[in-house]
């Protein structure tokens, strides 16, 4: 069989591989994140059945998930509401730097990894995985409540922090001298804020771009300047995430209602690609070697991120119940954490960082998927009410 051939046939086992746990999942009551990073294992290097013709399919598709959840989840906030959000979590923002990246960083110092190491295990256990929370909001029906907004506002900030974090990483790797460093972080600032600044002024004149009333030019338009404004802000060392979820703020009204409606389809596509893909990248065979230190280290920054959500959540206002959904929520690390191990190991860092950091990540993933179900649960609710019995 021809190369093209072989394409379509593995791309159509995926998909339909993928629908069969979806309905799996749906049918015991489970997100089906896991079930697609195990399938993605199983099908990854080291795993039963590798793929060879269709990963940069899945890896391409993959890319344009992580951009659809976050540019749909923009389409919920205003940019009033967003510069609100992030005024008042500034306190959050700093309690999730100290709780979350100091772990890592003191981890790769006891494995002897040295500065470079430390930097980026710091990196890879402080920021959450905005689109595995993307997804778990979405399918626990969780976008309108009340704490939804502290929790984004966590992630929006740690993406935002990235504008910082990757050119100074990068800066470290390659050794170069303190004032190309500056410069580099100057200009990813600077791309931020100016994306945030159009999104915040002239939001409504990026919306009249677009016409609600057909469906066909709207969904290529929003996609088209979505994967625009995305690949323009990680030329300038910014996340694409950033850039998709201010796209996401910048428009308004029946334009954004529609916009929704029409990319949904779009977004469940991708976003599973996203997850079997992430599996896909990691080679089973080398997990095991660095599987205990990961475990403590996903035990420790697991419990660290709750309480970052549940301070967040209380400092916001919000009751028990929605600072324990906070908390559990954020426990995934993904996207973020893959690029900056990749980022480490490529410029001579320890070898060990890249399957230690995706041991972490499925250990976060997996567990954090079960986790935030657990204020769904008959136990916790029951614990909930006996808990406001007694302080009356």
């Amino acid at each position: 069989m021809d190369d093209g051939t072989l394409i379509l046939i593995e791309i159509g086992a995926v998909l339909l591989g993928m629908s069969l746990l979806g309905r799996l999942a749906a049918r015991i009551g489970l997100s089906p994140i896991p079930l697609y990073l195990l399938f993605g294992l199983a099908f990854g290097t080291g795993g039963l059945l590798p793929l060879h013709e269709a990963h940069e399919f899945f890896e391409t598709g993959a890319d344009i998930g992580v951009l659809l959840l976050l540019a749909l989840l923009g389409l919920e906030y205003s940019p009033a509401e967003l510069v609100s959000n992030l005024r008042q979590s500034k306190y959050a923002g700093a309690i999730d730097f100290l709780l979350n990246a100091l772990p890592g960083a003191v981890m790769a110092l006891l494995l002897g990894w040295g500065p470079l190491g430390a930097v980026a295990l710091a990196g890879v256990t402080w920021v959450s995985s905005s689109g595995v929370i993307a997804k778990v909001l979405r399918d626990l029906g969780r976008v309108s409540n009340r704490e939804t907004p502290a929790v984004l506002s966590i992630l929006v900030i740690e993406d935002l922090a990235m504008a910082f974090y990757l050119p100074v990483l990068t800066a470290v790797a390659v050794g170069v001298s303190l004032w190309q460093g500056a410069i580099s972080v100057g200009i990813a600032v600077g791309v931020v804020l100016l994306i945030l600044f159009v999104a915040f002024k002239w939001g409504h004149v990026v919306s009249r771009l677009f016409s609600a009333e057909h469906q066909e030019s709207l969904l290529l338009g929003v996609l088209g300047l979505t994967m625009l404004v995305a690949g323009l802000a990680e030329g300038a060392q910014v996340s694409g995430a950033v850039g998709a979820f201010l796209v996401g703020i910048a428009l308004s009204g029946r334009v954004a209602r529609e916009a929704e409606s029409v990319l949904t389809p779009l977004r469940d596509l991708f976003a599973a690609m996203f997850f079997v893909f992430f599996g896909l990248t990691t080679d089973a065979g080398q997990l095991l070697a660095v599987l205990l230190p990961a475990v403590v280290l996903a035990i420790v920054t697991m419990a660290t991120k709750v309480l970052t959500g549940y301070l967040a959540a209380r400092r916001a206002g919000i009751g028990v119940p929605g600072r324990w959904r906070s908390g559990l929520v954020l426990v995934a690390r993904g996207e973020f954490s893959v690029v900056i191990a990749g980022l480490a190991v490529g410029a001579g860092a320890v070898p060990e960082l890249a399957p230690l950091a995706t041991a972490y990540v499925l250990i976060t993933i997996l567990v954090g998927s079960f986790a935030a179900r657990i204020t769904d649960t008959k136990w916790f609710k029951a614990r909930m009410r006996q808990r406001a019995l007694v302080r009356r």
